[in-house]
């Protein structure tokens, strides 16, 4: 890659909002300035877009943390700390953004993902992932336990399978993964993109109030004790109800025809 090249691409199509990750010689490794780029293309996400589906270019989707980066800190009179807690700090706000934007996010992964790049599929809201994929947490190896993917990988699987890989470090094939919940889909990887676009695109002809009521409700009511996500849940469908888009949806659904969705 072109020095010159950008560390992150975009593209919109039909509603798709599709980020690539750029950094293939570097095992697109989350950088300070290649979680910045990312951080911003989903602030800044066009009014277009209802979906967004983030990919990578190489063989690798993301092998994590630019331990490069991290390690030259070391010199540092401090050894490092502040970089290092600014650094885990900005990687920590960019998930919660993944978790926490409008727009429903779709990993398409087409090779190893690996620490925070493992971290970021757990993080969004669904995956895709080629039957070549592989997932781990393999910072155990190296005397850094995985703690912030932790948090994402936790949040996915159960207790065991999450442990397992965070103690061991042992890759996960896709196959496996889906089995264990981290991602939704296996398909060859020359119908990868197909795949993930052809996702997004069914879920970009939903309602768009719709969906976004849905996934911020989904995250929010997880965190709550059992009945106050009911009367949570029980709030929000009521409101749901006197919306307009559930108004049309219903008319149409009555009347077999079908819904024109207000914009």
């Amino acid at each position: 890659m072109n020095a010159t090249e950008p560390l992150l691409l975009s593209a919109l199509e039909g509603g798709v909002l599709r980020l690539i990750l750029n950094r293939p010689r570097q095992r697109n490794a989350l950088s300070s300035v290649l979680m910045a780029e990312l951080q911003a293309a989903l602030d800044g996400a066009p009014a277009e877009a209802r979906v967004i589906v983030i990919a990578a270019n190489g063989p690798v989707f993301s092998s994590g943390h630019d331990l490069k980066e991290m390690s030259g800190c070391r010199a540092d009179a401090d050894k490092g700390q502040a970089k290092f807690a600014a650094l885990f700090t900005q990687c920590s706000a960019l998930m919660q953004s993944v978790v926490r934007h409008p727009l429903l996010i779709i990993a398409e992964v087409q090779g190893l993902a690996t620490a925070a790049g493992c971290q970021l599929v757990a993080s969004c809201d669904l995956a895709v992932a080629s039957a070549n994929a592989y997932f781990a947490t393999p910072g155990v190896d190296i005397g850094l336990f995985c703690s912030t993917p932790m948090v994402a990988l936790s949040r996915n699987l159960s207790n065991k399978a999450a442990m397992h890989m965070l103690l061991t470090g042992e890759p996960v094939s896709a196959d496996e993964a889906k089995a264990l919940g981290l991602v939704n889909t296996v398909v060859g990887i020359q119908f990868l993109t197909e795949t993930a676009m052809s996702l997004a695109a069914k879920i970009a002809a939903k309602p768009r109030a719709t969906v976004k009521t849905g996934k911020e409700a989904f995250y929010h009511q997880r965190e709550m004790p059992l009945a106050q996500a009911y009367d949570y849940a029980t709030q929000l469908m009521t409101e749901n109800m006197l919306a307009a888009e559930a108004e049309e949806g219903i008319c149409a659904f009555i009347k077999k025809r079908e819904p024109k969705w207000p914009e």
